[in-house]
């Protein structure tokens, strides 16, 4: 499985989860078949609300899961129409989030229960 985490940092395993999908400086991939990362500078970070396209850098990713504090409805219907679930989880690291993702305690982002606004969370 191919979960991606936005994430403040480069820093693989160790860096912090950002707070919110579109506006995250990067993206880290983490295949747990491989036990590996990828990481992917967001180029579109900084953007008015609600015109982020991150969905176009993750495209070939074969990402199946983003976990994340939060996101707006336009994204999560544009990851849920690829067939991407998509999860929340409030801070800590990459590392300590895959451990939260192994315990399956994660709330799944719905249209109904995402952003409306960058500071809803």
């Amino acid at each position: 499985m191919r979960i991606c985490i936005p994430t403040e940092t480069n820093a693989g395993r160790k860096a912090i989860v950002y707070a919110h999908f579109g506006s995250a400086p990067y993206f880290t991939i983490y295949d747990s078949e491989k036990d590996t990362f990828e990481v992917i500078d967001n180029s579109n970070q900084h953007h008015a609300h609600g015109t982020c396209h991150p969905l176009e850098m993750l495209n070939d990713k074969h990402i199946d899961a983003v976990v994340c504090g939060g996101m707006g409805a336009r994204a999560v219907l544009g990851l849920n129409g690829s067939g991407i679930k998509v999860y929340r989880v409030v801070g800590g690291t990459v590392e300590e989030t895959i451990e939260k993702w192994k315990d399956g305690s994660f709330e799944e982002i719905t249209v109904e229960n995402a952003c409306s606004e960058h500071r809803c969370h």
